[in-house]
């Protein structure tokens, strides 16, 4: 039985904070996560031992006993296994499990140092007692990403997440937003005597070729041609809600930007209301004049200049 040396192995020092474990972890994680190295067994060994390391150095408990008795582990009983598992089969996706809220991944044969320290105590009456007091543990909560383009962001949109042994549909509602998690209650890992985690879905929206999102509005441009922005007139543009006439007052300036009330993004879980969308208007001048519209443009300048 060899030690593990876990700071070496997530690549921090003894005095890194949480945070900094944290990322650490993350990052060797995502880099040696079976998905993204198939057949390969020294990257899947490697996700166990940093998996195993996160679990140790993110508990301030246990990292002060890893701390405080280093090579000397060997000489605590030996406590039961614990074995978890990847509940995300053959995803390809960036999915992992929170174990207690660290960010461990969710899958866990643990070394020899992890067994015999943190193990939970068996053979006495008393640890008999303990451990059955401290089986009652609620389950590892899950986490993913769902990727929804603007169009569905507005209308609402879902997926089906494909767990170990089930499909989850998750569905958002008209208006979500980046960055926006929802919960799906009691489909993380299995409780010990307990309920179980939460699958914890994070909203990606992804960028529109021609609109911009500020909040709760929506932002675009529209090009006018020269006739319409001195005489005034109509215009249609393309929203995320179907296309929409704009109506140009007579001599409108290059971008000029116009605001469209109620025409935005509709808001999160109130459906009803919406943000603006606002319109910058970019005059296209004609490039090419016959020689007949240069004299009525000359003609023309000559009666505004007098």
């Amino acid at each position: 039985m060899n030690y593990t040396d876990y700071y070496k192995l997530l690549e921090v020092g003894k005095t890194a904070t949480q945070e900094e474990i944290k990322k650490a972890f993350r990052k060797l994680a995502i880099k040696f996560h079976p998905d993204k190295n198939p057949g390969n067994k020294d990257a899947e060994d490697k996700f166990k031992l940093i998996n195993e390391a996160n679990e140790v150095l993110s508990d301030p408990k246990k990292r002060k006993k890893y701390d405080t008795l280093g090579q000397n582990w060997r000489d605590f009983e030996q406590g039961g296994k614990r074995h978890g598992a990847n509940p995300f089969n053959n995803s390809q996706q960036n999915y992992y499990s929170e174990n207690d809220g660290n960010g461990s991944f969710g899958n866990g044969n643990n070394s020899d140092f992890f067994e015999q320290f943190f193990g939970r105590n068996s053979g006495n009456s008393q640890g008999g007692r303990n451990g059955s007091r401290n089986s009652k543990r609620k389950g590892s909560d899950f986490e993913t990403e769902m990727e929804l383009s603007m169009q569905e962001a507005y209308h609402g949109a879902s997926r089906v997440i494909q767990l170990e042994n089930e499909k989850i549909r998750v569905s958002s509602k008209p208006g979500a937003f980046d960055g926006q998690v929802l919960r799906i209650k009691g489909k993380g890992g299995k409780g010990s005597g307990a309920e179980n985690g939460d699958l914890f879905v994070k909203i990606r929206v992804l960028e529109h070729p021609r609109l911009s999102r500020k909040g709760d509005d929506i932002y675009l441009n529209q090009n006018i041609d020269l006739f319409t922005a001195v005489l005034g007139g109509d215009v249609v543009v393309d929203n995320l809600s179907g296309q929409l006439k704009v109506k140009i007052t007579p001599g409108t300036q290059n971008d000029k930007t116009i605001r469209v009330k109620g025409k935005g993004m509709p808001l999160n879980g109130k459906p009803e209301l919406f943000g603006d969308l606002y319109i910058q208007l970019h005059v296209d001048l004609p490039e090419k004049l016959t020689e007949k519209q240069k004299e009525l443009f000359e003609q023309l300048k000559s009666i505004t200049l007098k």
